[in-house]
């Protein structure tokens, strides 16, 4: 119930100036932060580059990246977090580590692995509706897949809010969005 540490993931747009301010945000709630840029310095003005870009290094290169910026922290129990790419990278480290104290999702989720089980890992994720890359099918499905690993699991929806709606730099941004979702998270937080 005190300060959380947080591994917090950018999204496919690379380390943003949106995602520095993201963590300044939970700093300022108390936690601690840290915030790895798995793109080594490269970042992109449109989702399209930033996907070509992510294609390029690969997904298990990606994940390798990611597993080894949290592995110094990971024995104190991380609270995993994301950004729509950032936020599956997320799920997917948090899903393997038995020490993870929670899972804070903007954005994206990921496909979850067959055998894949937690202990109640407090899931919390929140998500423009609709939303182009997270469908209502797919998010259903998600949901219902993620509970069978034991997770609990809450999801907040955005009506009219652009997919990466918490970047107050793109056009998705939606300012109402974005600080009730701010809101809520560290409420999460809070009580982790």
């Amino acid at each position: 119930m005190g300060p959380m540490n947080i591994m917090l993931f950018h999204s496919t747009y690379g380390l943003r100036p949106a995602v520095h301010a993201a963590a300044d945000r939970l700093r300022a709630a108390g936690h601690e932060v840290q915030v790895p840029d798995l793109f080594e310095g490269h970042t992109f003005d449109t989702v399209e580059e930033g996907l070509a870009f992510k294609e390029e290094v690969g997904k298990d290169e990606l994940l390798r990246r990611a597993v080894l910026a949290a592995a110094p922290y990971s024995d104190r129990g991380l609270v995993y977090a994301g950004f729509s790419f950032g936020a599956s990278t997320a799920q997917t480290l948090a899903l393997g580590d038995e020490k993870a104290r929670g899972l804070l999702m903007f954005h994206g989720t990921s496909d979850i692995a067959e055998n894949a089980s937690v202990d109640e890992l407090p899931v919390q994720l929140h998500v423009a509706d609709p939303d182009p890359f997270e469908t209502h099918d797919w998010l259903n499905s998600w949901y219902l897949q993620m509970q069978r690993t034991g997770a609990d699991v809450e999801v907040y929806r955005y009506p009219g809010a652009g997919h990466l709606f918490t970047d107050a730099e793109l056009p998705d941004f939606d300012q109402a969005s974005a600080e009730l979702a701010w809101k809520v998270a560290l409420g999460f937080l809070a009580t982790l």
